[in-house]
């Protein structure tokens, strides 16, 4: 199993990528803006992605990917509320019960995909798994609903990133980076 799929910033951006190429194919009318939303939602999952696997190499690089990602959503999150502005609809506080209710949702099932990444299954029952609960958390039928579930979506996982960030910034300080590390190999070898 792929060490990102034990984050759950990387499941926060899956369902958020899910949700939106579902939002714009409903809402969305411009084939530009829904390509720029699609494209958001993608580059912050794939981002987590592949700064999870870069930091096999380079803490340097996991640390600016997970940037770009938390930009990326943000950008989304930019587009969202322009949406609710525009069509005059209402974006609900983060005190709004029904904001607290998606909030409590996404978060139990973000942690129970996450879990599975640590089941001793076969992939393909994990995979079976993971879909069932991605099933369950669907695009409500209201665009100003579906919008404020996307928003919502979108601020947990940028406060996520926040701290991944930082935890990999305090790792790098007290560690070091890859390079470094390899250098001190070095000179310890040279020293016999």
């Amino acid at each position: 199993m792929q060490p990102y799929k034990k984050l759950f910033t990387y499941w926060y951006s899956l369902i958020i990528y899910d949700l939106t190429v579902k939002f714009c194919n409903r809402w969305i009318r411009s084939w530009k803006l829904r390509e720029q939303m699609n494209g958001a939602a993608r580059s912050g999952k794939q981002n987590i992605v592949e700064g999870s696997e870069g930091m096999a190499t380079s803490l340097k690089t996991g640390i600016k990917l997970t940037n770009v990602a938390k930009a990326s959503i943000e950008e989304l999150l930019g587009d969202l509320e322009d949406f609710l502005r525009q069509r005059g609809l209402t974006r609900w506080s983060k005190d709004d019960q029904r904001v607290k209710v998606f909030r409590g949702k996404a978060a139990k099932l973000v942690s129970n995909l996450s879990s599975l990444s640590n089941l001793r299954l076969p992939a393909k029952q994990v995979e079976e798994k993971q879909r069932k609960l991605l099933g369950q958390l669907g695009l409500p039928r209201e665009s100003e609903e579906a919008a404020n579930l996307l928003l919502t979506l979108c601020h947990q996982a940028t406060y996520l990133l926040n701290k991944q960030v930082k935890s990999l910034e305090k790792k790098h300080q007290t560690e070091g980076g890859y390079s470094e590390k390899l250098y001190q190999r070095r000179i310890k070898y040279r020293k016999g």
